[in-house]
């Protein structure tokens, strides 16, 4: 997968918790991930409307037989816009694969669909920084 979170700042070791994936997933660190299906199953993020609960805190093989995964929670992130551009102080969510965009619609679906706040303006597809506090 590509523009996966990069790690600026942990708050409390990033706070990691732990959640259900399928076996076969490959998943990269710093992939931002959604609440997918019940119980407690997380999966990569596909697009808008994905209720983002955090960011792999490692690597997993879809060879690797491994069904959990565990995901910073509490934490600085650079994360990339998806396309629209960014301003400082907006709240995020999820627009695609490891993408970001202003939440702007009316309660953006709660805040569940919410990543966080962004701390720096961006233009259109740039990387910015992101307090996430799941």
């Amino acid at each position: 997968m590509a523009n996966e979170a990069v790690i600026i700042e942990l708050f409390n070791g990033g706070r990691p918790i732990r959640y259900t994936v399928a076996d076969g997933a490959t998943i990269d660190k710093g992939t931002l991930m959604y609440l997918s299906a019940d119980p407690r199953t997380i999966a990569a993020t596909a697009g808008d409307g994905n209720f983002f609960v955090g960011v792999a805190a490692t690597e997993k093989d879809g060879s690797d037989g491994s069904t959990t995964l565990a995901v910073y929670t509490d934490g600085i992130f650079d994360m990339k816009d998806a396309g629209a551009g960014i301003t400082l102080g907006n709240i995020a969510k999820i627009n695609g694969a490891n993408l970001i965009a202003t939440a702007d619609e009316a309660g953006a679906q709660g805040a569940a669909e919410e990543v966080g706040q962004v701390l720096e303006s961006a233009a259109a597809s740039e990387v910015v920084a992101v307090r996430i506090n799941k």
